[in-house]
């Protein structure tokens, strides 16, 4: 095994973009692992507990680059594919200009002076430092959204009030999803334009309903993203009022639709309040248990806007003929796909264990294992610090999948896939080997393995809706537009699921 470290001095680059290109050069020729990340000190320090040897006088304005391959030939190749990877971003970076003289900003500021026709940024830089340049930002009057997480509550606060007292919106901080204007923020499916306005407390939530609406051949003029914690009680629907009050006065939205995780229940009656003079129909695609799911919720908005529901594609896999022994494992990338399957499946399932619950006897770690009915949401902060996220690189999830499939615990495999854009290019491969993979271990142990996925997909997405479920039922996955729906499948394979 070859190992190469190295530190490329005064170079930045977003959070996100280095994680795309950590992908790009993993899957060069025997490219065991990339791990590419500007230099900071949590990134430093999880690639030394990875056991590289970080060069001495690191700073967070410089990026570090690890390389593991199978040879000193692997590695040249993997920093070929890195200089091209790197090229392409600054190729990109000059085509849409920094202003008249083409010299990089420095600071959030001073971009917004070199561009004074912007009214959005992304910001994505590690939680630390986030909260100075999204507040550079809004002291330049610039709508915010901030992609980064590791944000504290009391600074998302300061933050939402002083983009009100401004007139911008800060979406986030962790805000993964938006559409302005038909353009795609952070990860996003490429969805038509129209009538419905989302406002949306939910990075998957929001791509799944989105989703639906243009399957059912309905697009969105706007998806506002809040951040997970805006309708909670402390930040109070900060960002929430802003928007509700922004699509309302928007010419090309007709409905409004909000999307949320489980929210705060006095944060969300204020806002009802505030929403019923807006003279706009108001849907609430709200998540938490005993509420509808976000399927059903969708559904409604669409016949409140007189649209009709259409019956969501599906392609059939390998199921078994009759329920199967065993518990449920659910795998996800979404956290709020991961959070309707655990409501789901707890009315007929019972207990189920997960890194999301709220219930310390049930709460377990992604990372670890158990025999019991289980969700796990791989996108979770525990396990994309300092990793680029499962939507980008799945290979810890993968791994997972195919772990489960040797365990003979293990009845019913789960699982998500988001497409669009920021995404992984081609899921389709590397989930298809895995699943074959899994339900081969299970076969030579005498099981049957059943694997259910929800596609959160669209026609238009650049990694194709139909080609990727093609693939996966291909393997013997049973695909679904619907999470709910997948779930619910999923459960219906299950012998326990069947007497619950």
């Amino acid at each position: 095994m070859t190992v190469h470290v190295e530190l490329r001095r005064g170079a930045y680059y977003d959070s996100v973009s280095l994680m795309q290109i950590s992908q790009q050069v993993k899957v060069a020729g025997g490219v065991d692992d990339a791990q590419i990340g500007m230099a900071t000190d949590l990134n430093v320090a999880l690639l030394e507990q990875s056991g590289y040897v970080i060069p001495e006088g690191a700073t967070p304005n410089d990026v570090v680059v690890a390389l593991r391959a199978a040879s000193d030939d692997a590695i040249a190749s993997g920093l070929q594919a890195l200089d091209a990877a790197l090229a392409a971003l600054r190729a990109q970076a000059r085509n849409a200009g920094t202003g008249a003289d083409n010299v990089p900003s420095r600071t959030t500021g001073s971009a917004a002076d070199h561009l004074p026709g912007a009214a959005y940024t992304v910001i994505s830089v590690p939680g630390a430092h986030a909260f100075t340049e999204a507040m550079d930002a809004v002291d330049h009057g610039l709508s915010v959204m901030l992609f980064s997480d590791n944000v504290s509550v009391e600074h998302e606060v300061v933050l939402k009030d002083a983009a009100a007292r401004k007139g911008v919106l800060v979406m986030g901080p962790d805000c993964g999803t938006a559409v302005v204007n038909g353009t795609a923020l952070g990860f996003a499916n490429v969805v038509r334009r129209g009538p419905i306005g989302m406002v949306a407390a939910s990075g998957t939530g929001a791509q799944q309903v989105m989703c639906l609406f243009d399957l059912a051949g309905v697009g969105i003029s706007h998806c506002l993203g809040l951040g997970g914690r805006d309708l909670s009680a402390t930040v109070n629907g900060r960002s929430a009022s802003q928007a509700l009050a922004a699509l309302a006065a928007d010419g090309s939205t007709d409905q409004i639709v909000v999307v949320s995780k489980p929210a705060d229940p006095a944060v969300l009656a204020r806002l009802e309040a505030e929403a019923a003079g807006s003279g706009k129909q108001l849907t609430w695609a709200t998540l938490g248990r005993g509420l509808p799911d976000l399927t059903t919720q969708a559904e409604d908005a669409l016949r409140a806007g007189g649209h009709d529901v259409p019956t969501w594609p599906h392609w059939t896999g390998a199921d078994p003929a009759h329920p199967v022994p065993g518990k449920l494992r659910g795998l996800f990338c979404g956290g709020t796909l991961a959070d309707e399957a655990m409501f789901i499946a707890e009315e007929a399932l019972g207990p189920i264990q997960s890194n999301l619950t709220d219930d310390p006897a049930l709460a377990m770690s992604a990372s670890a294992t158990t025999d019991q009915h289980a969700v796990l949401d791989f996108g979770d902060d525990e396990m994309t610090r300092g990793r680029p996220h499962p939507m980008i690189d799945p290979s810890l999830r993968l791994d997972r999948l195919r772990a489960e499939g040797r365990d003979a615990t293990c009845g019913v495999l789960l699982l998500d896939l988001l497409l669009g854009h920021g995404a992984h290019a081609d899921p389709a491969t590397d989930h298809a080997a895995a699943i074959r993979e899994a339900r081969a271990a299970a076969a030579a142990d005498g099981r049957e393995l059943p694997v259910v996925v929800s596609l959160i997909a669209t026609e238009s997405d650049p990694q194709g809706m139909a080609r990727t479920a093609e693939a996966l039922a291909a393997a013997g996955a049973s695909v679904f537009t619907s999470n709910a729906q997948a779930t619910r499948h999923a459960i219906s394979l299950l012998t326990e699921g069947n007497h619950a």
